[in-house]
């Protein structure tokens, strides 16, 4: 993806569209839900998480295996699950001694899809 080192366009002239503004003032999120939406994207904003995301796409795992895999220690890969469960992208699973993890739902799938999808056009 290239970025341009360019100003961004600005109108030449003030002209206020209100019925438009009216729409969107109508549509528009409240507050808390716009801020928990950004949260949501913050948790997305880092390359080990993705990682982990990744290898639950393909399996349901335990903290040993996530570790083995991403070549990270099981405090690292167990730090970073604590994240993504509270932001309720992954879920968990005890059997034994052992804790298996697995994405929440098919919604991880949809936004990461759309992602790649986006920085490949």
């Amino acid at each position: 993806m290239e970025i341009k080192d360019r100003e961004p366009e600005c109108c030449e002239t003030v002209c206020v569209h209100d019925e438009i503004l009216a729409n969107v003032y109508r549509e528009m999120p409240a507050e808390e839900e716009l801020y928990d939406l950004a949260e949501l994207f913050k948790v997305f904003g880092d390359s080990t998480r993705i990682r982990i995301l990744f290898v639950l796409f393909e399996a349901e795992v335990c903290v040993c295996d996530l570790a083995a895999i991403l070549h990270m220690t099981q405090s690292s890969i167990s730090h970073q699950l604590r994240i993504l469960k509270q932001s309720k992208l992954v879920t968990s699973r005890r059997e034994g001694k052992q804790v298996f993890y697995s994405l929440a739902d098919d919604h991880v799938r949809t936004i990461i899809a759309q992602g790649r999808e986006h920085i490949e056009e």
